[in-house]
């Protein structure tokens, strides 16, 4: 009888201890889904300016650029900065503005939006070329 009573004990630990790691292993799932849910879209755009634009011309881009997170809301998060790489492998490049966008939603009203347009023909008669990137963080 002491020999039944311990096997079924035995058997009812296991399949406790079983229980508790398949809920782990669930647990460890939702939680690996749940931080892929907080990836976040950046728009990663960079500016290389025309031979002979002024440094006030530059000023008037960078401000223009810097009101757009007021004016469309969509945009999540705003960054940006100038260039100072010692590698010397900018090809020219020397202003990058990082945007955050929650979905490829916001950053589809983000594109075609009136202010974004309005920035575009601030920048254009100044801009020699332009780098845009876009990426789901991991």
């Amino acid at each position: 009888m002491k020999n039944k009573i311990s096997a079924i004990i035995i058997i009812l630990a296991c399949v406790c201890f079983s229980f508790s790691y398949n809920n782990h292993d669930k647990d460890s799932m939702n939680e690996k889904m749940e931080q892929s849910n907080d990836s976040v879209l950046r728009h990663v755009v960079l500016f290389k300016f025309k031979d002979g634009t002024s440094p006030e011309d530059i000023k008037k881009v960078e401000e223009a650029f810097h009101a757009l997170p007021s004016k469309i809301p969509q945009i999540a998060g705003y960054e940006w900065g100038t260039n100072n790489s010692p590698e010397g492998l900018d090809k020219g490049f020397t202003h990058v503005f990082f945007l955050t966008f929650n979905s490829e939603e916001d950053r589809a009203i983000y594109l075609p939006h009136p202010d974004h347009k309005a920035f575009g023909a601030v920048l254009g008669p100044h801009l020699d070329d332009v780098l845009v990137m876009d990426y789901w963080t991991n």
